[in-house]
């Protein structure tokens, strides 16, 4: 596949009523949310009975980690979860032990911006994902300003760590009971979203384009979490993988697929049951020569005439149905063996990801110290609420960063409202206070899926009633504090955002697109040259592989990055279809696969771009 021009630069009119549109909440909105109370709800009980509620902050810190790593497979999530409580331990510390030391508030929010920076780009590196760097950002931006002795410090933070284990067990808890579940909701949502695209374009509908772009968005966010586990995959993991292939089949040829079976496979998959059960294409090469069944969900979909279609010599099928099901069937095998190679490769290091998002570490610590040091010039007490403002704002280009800005300011001045509304229920009690902390944790997560600003309208309470656990404050003080900083940090980082670009994001997207063109082709030609040396081969497989996982990675870090040119999902898709298919060229001309039976195998299934 040869590399594509680039996508010219376009200017667009910065949005004001799009961005606060609702859409549909997410198929497990449910588990964050509670998951998170349940993380929250038992340390600040245990403080609240021993009248140490002064306290709860602390393990808040702790428990809110549980907001991590839902779409990631359990053993992928362990490791992520485990390293998002050190990360905020870390983060936690300095903020600490910088407060124990001096209370001068420009250094305080020079140290608050500079560990924003750290956070956002190690969470950009690592690809964390939601709510990436802005929880831990809130955390330790405002324990900056609570006072402390070195002394106290230890013991907030081990707090806090306790909290965190118990954070981390609420997040795993689900485990035993579905093993598989995030690669099963991922898998069967790559496959809704197939089916959606097959109906709109079948049909010739309005919108095909759009729900095209949302497919392949989905199908990849599948390969990325099967393949976030890099061990040896399961029996139940690689029928997963056959699925997520049925779905990038259907995206390829989309007025062939079968919508309804589509979803009849995504609504299986949601289950604990059996994954539907479409044959394994790398043993079925011999059953394709001799009678050309096509199983499906419990064999269902072998052809009913047993008919048996002629074979060319080149090995391809002839005689309609039979031709495109064999040519899924091959795609299928090629596509899964490519993934095996993947698999194999392991990611880059992290710090080959650090340098590039230099642009990215700066922006965010210019536009938060800069929120920060205009927030303190007003003469609020509270200059962490501009810091916090500014650090969420940086999304993958600068419309989705206005857009951002806007939620940020409609969901933050609502729900100053609603704070206002609460309060005087929330000050009957210790009891009441918790419960409301609870139920605005509950709704943050419940709503944030439909739209960001309407998560924040529960954002906003949350982080003020945190602010009375040590003791009542003046609600006035409060929400007017909370409006001035909110509107400061959402002017400033705009700025801040448009001041410092970083466009070398989208040019690595287009160098890795053109580097897996380029060993792809190399590939190519190696496995259709009879006289190539298994040296050279094995080099060029592992070559392709590599550029392969690069290009993910790079794309991925661009996701989290903004330029004005769309991100070119559909082009990484179909670049990774195809390399994956060279590679199994590549590995059967190895001798590693057994071959199909035909000597243009090769041909038939790279012959042309997917």
């Amino acid at each position: 596949m040869s590399s594509a021009t680039p996508t010219p630069t376009r200017v667009r009119r910065l949005p004001v009523v799009g961005p606060l549109r609702l859409g549909r909440p997410s198929d497990v909105w449910f588990k964050p949310a509670l998951s998170v109370v349940a993380a929250v709800a038992a340390p600040s009980l245990l403080l609240m009975t021993l009248g140490r509620l002064d306290l709860a902050p602390y393990t808040m810190a702790g428990s809110l980690c549980a907001l991590y790593a839902h779409n990631r497979p359990y053993a992928a999530r362990a490791k992520v979860l485990a390293w998002v409580i050190l990360g905020m331990l870390g983060g936690l510390a300095v903020a600490l032990v910088s407060a124990s030391l001096t209370r001068n508030a420009v250094v305080l929010v020079t140290v608050g911006a500079l560990l924003a920076a750290v956070q956002k780009v190690v969470c950009d590196a690592t690809r964390v994902g939601p709510p990436a760097h802005v929880i831990l950002t809130f955390v330790s931006s405002a324990t900056l300003f609570v006072p402390q002795t070195l002394g106290q410090v230890p013991g907030h933070l081990a707090l806090a760590a306790a909290a965190g284990a118990w954070a981390w067990l609420v997040g795993m808890a689900p485990a035993p009971l579905r093993p598989h579940g995030p690669e099963r909701r991922a898998t069967a949502q790559a496959l809704n979203a197939a089916a959606t695209y097959a109906e709109t374009a079948r049909g010739g509908e309005e919108g095909a384009g759009g729900a095209r772009s949302a497919a392949y968005a989905a199908v990849h966010a599948a390969w990325q979490t099967l393949l976030a586990v890099r061990d040896r995959p399961s029996t139940t993991r690689r029928a997963l993988e056959r699925l997520v292939v049925r779905a990038e089949v259907a995206l390829a040829a989309p007025a062939d697929a079968d919508p309804a079976r589509l979803r009849a496979w995504a609504r299986a998959v949601r289950g604990t049951g059996r994954i539907p059960r479409t044959g394994d294409p790398r043993r079925e090469d011999e059953g394709l020569r001799l009678n050309g069944a096509d199983a499906g969900v419990d064999g269902a979909d072998a052809r009913p005439d047993g008919a048996n279609p002629r074979r060319t010599d080149s090995g391809a099928r002839l005689g309609g149905d039979g031709t495109r099901r064999d040519d899924d069937r091959l795609r299928e095998r090629d596509e899964l063996v490519g993934v095996a190679a993947e698999r194999a490769v392991a990611p880059p290091p992290l710090w080959s990801r650090l340098g590039p998002l230099a642009p990215v570490a700066v922006r965010s610590a210019l536009g938060c110290a800069l929120a920060g040091y205009v927030s303190l010039a007003l003469g609020a007490d509270r200059p962490y609420w501009a810091l916090v403002t500014a650090a969420s704002l940086y999304q993958a280009n600068i419309t989705l960063t206005w857009s951002r800005a806007v939620q940020r300011v409609v969901g933050n001045l609502v729900g100053v409202l609603l704070f206002a509304a609460v309060t005087p229920v929330a000050q009957l009690g210790p009891l009441a206070l918790v419960l409301c902390i609870l139920a605005c944790n509950f709704g943050a997560e419940a709503l944030i899926g439909r739209n960001y600003w309407l998560g924040s309208v529960c954002v906003t309470p949350l982080a003020l009633l945190v602010t009375e656990l040590p003791g009542y404050q003046p609600t006035g003080e409060l929400v007017t504090g909370r409006v001035v900083d909110t509107l400061v940090g959402a002017l400033v980082g705009f700025v801040a955002a448009l001041a410092v670009t970083n466009r070398r994001a989208g040019r690595r997207v287009e160098r890795a697109l053109t580097a897996v063109d380029r060993a792809r082709e190399h590939a190519a030609r190696l496995a259709a040259d009879p006289m190539s040396t298994p040296a050279a081969l094995e080099a060029a497989r592992r070559g392709l592989a590599a550029a392969v996982v690069d290009l993910r990675a790079t794309a991925d870090a661009a996701a989290g990055e903004w330029w004005q040119r769309a991100l070119p999902q559909e082009r990484v898709v179909l670049a990774e279809q195809a390399a994956h298919r060279t590679l199994a060229a590549t590995v059967r001309r190895q001798g590693l696969l057994p071959d199909p039976g035909t000597t243009s195998t090769y041909t038939h299934t790279e012959g042309a771009s997917p």
